[in-house]
């Protein structure tokens, strides 16, 4: 499969160099500009999400993908927030394309119809949100950019590919908001007449593709918030924010409930870049006041009726860090201390750092502060900077507004591995051991029924179908290694694969028949006095409780990465 886009395995040409003495950029053909290897990774990444035959993939993803890139060029995403650099449109609409995909195959479409007419719609409805990702920022190049050609006639894009050297500059004074509108311009160059006749065909992925192509997202269901997420992992993933944990939380989870307390409270409550203010946002960070930012938020989240919270701000910091919210400091603390100064004013705080990006995603920011916030000199070894290092820049020409990163300097980046990784498919390791037991997570038998719950126990962690450390959470991290709690974890594998017994355990609950082949496998940690089970006791803000269930030896077993111990479970030892 890898072999599709590396015939003859022949060096790729370098990137597109710019004519800097008149400062017009060469015209490219799409295959030239997809022959980058940061490029053929990610069409890798999409025709395996795809399942396609080569013929198929062609006609429905690489036919399009071409033409979007003969018409995108070296253009930028945006002039100085995400992939603002030559060729970052095109990046930013391969990475949408690939995390949407990625992110499709959790979802089974369209919601609520017959399974054997979901099976039916799959490659359309796939297709359909990947033109919609890949779309999504289309219409800046119509209506953000002045694009000349070097014969002095402003170019449009509804005019056609461009045919000749180009420079570019952003416009002044521009509708940050227009682009979402101005996709029905293009669209139709993307996408042919076959392709639009076959999707209209499918009514419901037909009204919410048109509706993301006219930029009204809530209205476009769940092609909608996919295009939306996976624009939100490119994005802070661009700018180097940590969006994967965010992107995963549950939707009744506490990080969630964080996420959605961060942003109410910045975009609506919180003054900004001014004495007496809450916060600071400058290029590359958002500086929040870490104690009244974090009253205010404990206070926001509780006044919402969501349980769980943290009591006291340190576990607040905790939470937010563990869950990749707020960025550490060199030596791993949640809290920054820095000074704010503007004219002859100047403070230091104690602060909370985070991605521009996670407030506000693709909307438009407030104004970057004017003044400086820099890392205060007794905080670390030396003085920080706020601002990473410069990075090297190549000038378009007297006409445009800004300098873009070097297309060469992509190639040091470290980001796209990440982000690769990210949309790797999921494929457990099956040893010639445990093969049988991993199947069994979707057909439970008698033969090895304890592995059999414990795969279901892990892929369900992995998918996020079971949720960690929540209020109401089946499986917890616990002294150091994992929790499952019982009986409700069994029980919920028992509604799930009803007769997972096959009858052999009449005279017990099946649950209980569970419970005693999950023991059967020695996994879990027993007490000293030589018992299975083990108590939790629980430290709510409004009450108390135990629950009760096992530990489980090797937590690396269904967890790589063991999040930190919930706060508000400990362990009883007696």
């Amino acid at each position: 499969m890898l072999s599709l886009f590396r015939h003859k395995r022949q060096k790729p040409p370098p990137p597109p160099t710019v004519n800097v003495a008149e400062g017009y950029l060469p015209v490219e053909s799409s295959r030239n500009l997809l022959a980058a290897e940061h490029r053929r990774q990610l069409l890798d990444r999409i025709w395996q999400h795809t399942a396609l035959s080569h013929p198929q993939f062609s006609q429905l993803y690489l036919n399009p993908i071409h033409r979007y890139a003969e018409l995108v060029q070296q253009l930028p995403a945006s002039e100085t927030h995400h992939h603002a650099y030559l060729g970052g449109m095109l990046d930013h609409g391969l990475e949408l394309v690939a995390c949407s995909l990625k992110l499709r195959q959790s979802y089974l479409l369209p919601t609520g119809a017959a399974p054997e007419d979901q099976a039916a719609q799959t490659d359309a409805w796939s297709a359909g949100i990947a033109y919609g990702a890949l779309l999504h920022d289309i219409g800046k190049i119509a209506v953000d950019l002045l694009v000349e050609r070097q014969d002095g006639r402003v170019w449009h894009p509804w005019q056609g590919s461009l045919d000749q050297p180009y420079r570019f500059r952003y416009l002044k004074g521009r509708d940050y908001h227009l682009h979402g509108a101005a996709a029905g311009l293009l669209y139709t160059q993307i996408l042919d007449r076959s392709i639009l006749d076959w999707l209209s065909g499918f009514p419901s992925l037909w009204a919410n593709l048109l509706y993301v192509l006219a930029g009204q997202y809530e209205r476009a269901g769940v092609l909608g918030e996919l295009v939306m997420q996976a624009d939100r992992v490119s994005t802070a993933q661009n700018i180097g924010g940590n969006p994967s944990r965010a992107l995963q939380a549950p939707t009744h989870s506490l990080q969630h409930h964080l996420i959605s307390g961060l942003r109410h409270l910045v975009q609506r409550e919180l003054k900004l870049n001014q004495p007496g203010a809450a916060g600071w946002l400058t290029q590359d960070a958002l500086w929040l006041v870490s104690k009244t930012f974090t009253d205010k938020l404990r206070a926001y989240l509780l006044s919402q009726s969501i349980e769980g919270i943290p009591s006291s701000n340190l576990a607040v910091f905790d939470e937010l860090q563990s869950h990749g919210l707020v960025e550490s400091t060199p030596e791993g603390k949640a809290i920054w201390t820095a000074v704010v100064v503007q004219g002859n004013w100047q403070q230091s705080f104690s602060f909370l750092r985070l991605q521009p990006a996670l407030i506000w995603g693709n909307e438009e920011r407030p104004e970057a502060f004017s003044g400086t916030v820099s890392v205060a000199a007794d905080d670390h070894s030396t003085d920080a900077s706020v601002s990473p290092p410069a990075p090297k820049t190549v000038s378009t020409g007297s006409r445009q507004s800004s300098s873009l990163t070097d297309p060469m300097a992509m190639e040091d980046a470290d980001y796209l591995g990440t982000l690769l990784d990210m949309f790797k498919l999921e494929e457990p390791e099956v040893s010639d051991e445990s093969s049988a037991s991993t199947l069994e997570i979707s057909n439970p038998s008698l033969d090895g029924p304890g592995q059999a719950f414990l795969s279901w126990v892990k892929e369900s962690i992995l998918s996020h179908k079971l949720v960690i450390n929540d209020s109401k959470a089946k499986v917890h991290t616990v002294d150091g290694t994992v929790f499952l709690v019982t009986p409700g974890l069994f029980q919920r594998y028992a509604q799930e694969f009803p007769g997972v017994s096959h009858g052999t355990c009449q005279e017990i609950e099946e649950w209980r028949w569970v419970q005693k082949q999950f023991e059967k496998l020695k996994v879990h940690r027993k007490r000293a006095d030589g018992l299975n089970i083990w108590a939790c006791k629980v430290q709510g803000p409004r009450k108390k409780t135990t629950l009760k269930g096992y530990l489980i030896a090797e937590p690396t077993s269904l967890l790589e990465s063991i999040p930190p111990n919930n706060p508000f479970l400990a362990l009883d030892d007696g």
